[in-house]
């Protein structure tokens, strides 16, 4: 930075919120570089966010403002423009790279503002560039990054080998939950207490929505997750010397009883910025080599981190902006309102039920709920791949632009047509019930396809396959599975049926 810019006012963005957005060692601002906080209100209009997903956020900035005291000047406004003109006038200001397209485009657009690199990821976005475009090829796997990202980063190495021998310990990261239990009986994940913010945050809100002025989805209960450094710290903490260790072999598991199970439920705090990647696999690492947890649960929580938030984050941009308008299916048909508005109870699937019942309380619920429950009745049901998004991005507390447009429309959905997956993430009501405990009570069976009882899972599973034959038929991953529509002998009674479901 140069001496005109060392008293440059520094730009925070709401999800910047950890030291390492304003360490100048970290080729962030001057260390006495006045801040800038701005808090728009026309955010929250756009769209319908999750109540609890807005409480967290603006307790989070409030709570960072709190803390940075004098140096900062923390601006309501209607508009991020409206809100710099406020705070800095016709001034200069330095930003690190924001986190979606349209942001980015934004700043750069404003001829006062110098965009620093990004912050809160492990590889550079020029670093990403290097090692995709020298790969040669269309398709990128997140399996060969997540290999190069230990290798460069020396994470759970030994010279230039994996420790154990294996890259990737997901075979053993796929047990069912346990028989006859209905939970996994480890230690709660860190919960947060509100103060005086919080209360402040949810008066605001409630006047906001009796003004009509913001709608929300939702429900905004306790806060659930850490608005501070502090607080996610001590997420962090507990979650590795209590929860790490039983974390790997149920990681895509589900019980009823038990949402969290083992998860870390650290990603909000990681995606506003109050967490940094590296120290959070750095303890992964330190507490397997201790002896205190066995290497799958650790390799499993740094894929998480080091492979797949990585590959997401440099998806996003390596693609470009275009790539969320993927339809590769042609799947057009609208989201239904029972599912927009989070509604338990207007689906009789069990699954479908408990885990809309989940995030409509809580905002959240971990990755096999989201990829194989609503991500998958969404791709069976030929729904719009960006309204999916949209709403991903709206409903969850961790969802960002970067975070659901590859896990969306690359992962969830297909809609890339195979740009960073190899096949479709969908399955029959089988795979529910063996890695569930939801099938159980549900007045469906998993085995049934065609009549009263018959799973929507299983039935949209195979009209999934029928209606796209001609594209998934040259998938080797996916050859045999549409053999399979040959040896169905009510196929032309399930697809009438299925012209016909409403849930």
């Amino acid at each position: 930075m140069t001496e005109e810019e060392s008293g440059t006012p520094h730009w925070l963005f709401g999800d910047q919120l950890g030291p390492h957005f304003a360490d100048p060692a970290r080729g962030g601002p001057d260390r006495d570089a006045p801040l800038v906080m701005i808090e728009s209100r026309g955010v929250f209009r756009r769209r319908r966010f999750h109540r609890a997903k807005a409480h967290l956020i603006l307790s989070a900035m409030r709570h960072r403002a709190a803390e940075l005291g004098d140096r900062v000047r923390y601006v309501r406004a209607d508009t991020y423009r409206q809100g710099l003109r406020e705070a800095v006038g016709d001034g200069s200001v330095t930003v690190h790279h924001p986190t979606s397209h349209a942001a980015l485009t934004f700043v750069r657009a404003l001829p006062s503002v110098r965009v620093l690199p990004a912050r809160g990821f492990l590889v550079a976005h020029e670093e990403f560039r290097l090692w995709a475009d020298g790969r040669g090829t269309k398709h990128l796997r997140q399996e060969d990054f997540y290999r190069w990202v230990r290798q460069t980063h020396d994470l759970l190495m030994e010279g230039d080998r994996p420790v154990g021998g294996r890259w990737n310990l997901d075979h053993d990261n796929r047990q069912p939950p346990p028989r006859g239990r209905t939970g996994l009986g480890v230690p709660a994940p860190y919960r947060p207490r509100e103060d005086d913010i919080d209360a402040e945050v949810r008066s605001d809100l409630d006047r906001w929505s009796r003004d009509g002025d913001v709608e929300f989805v939702g429900e905004d209960g306790p806060r659930r997750f850490p608005a501070t450094r502090r607080e996610a710290l001590a997420a962090l903490r507990r979650f590795v010397q209590h929860r790490l260790a039983t974390f790997g072999a149920y990681e895509d598991a589900i019980l009823a009883g038990d949402p969290t199970m083992s998860h870390s439920l650290l990603s909000s705090s990681l995606n506003l910025g109050l967490l940094d990647p590296a120290e959070c696999v750095g303890q992964a690492e330190a507490r397997w080599r201790s002896g205190a947890v066995p290497l799958n649960s650790a390799e499993g929580f740094v894929r998480q981190i080091a492979g797949w938030r990585e590959f997401v984050w440099h998806v996003y941009w390596y693609f470009g902006d275009r790539y969320r308008e993927g339809n590769a299916l042609g799947h057009h048909e609208p989201l239904p309102g029972w599912f927009t508005e989070l509604s338990p109870d207007a689906t009789d699937a069990n699954c479908l039920t408990h885990v809309l019942r989940q995030v409509g309380a809580t905002g959240w619920t971990h990755h096999i709920p989201r990829l194989m429950i609503l991500g998958s009745h969404a791709l069976q049901r030929g729904w719009d791949p960006r309204a999916v998004t949209d709403w991903f991005h709206r409903s969850f507390v961790d969802g960002y632009d970067w975070v659901m447009v590859p896990n969306v429309i690359g992962m969830s959905q297909y809609a890339d047509g195979g740009r960073m997956t190899t096949k479709p993430y969908t399955s029959g009501g089988a795979y529910i019930d063996r890695m569930s405990d939801f099938c159980g009570p549900c007045r469906y069976t998993p085995s049934v396809r065609v009549g009263a009882d018959a799973c929507p899972f299983t039935a949209g599973y195979w009209n999934l396959l029928h209606r796209h034959r001609d594209r998934f038929e040259h998938n080797a991953r996916m050859t045999q599975a549409v053999r399979g529509l040959d040896r169905l002998r009510d196929l032309e009674e399930l697809l009438e049926q299925e012209r016909g479901r409403r849930d």
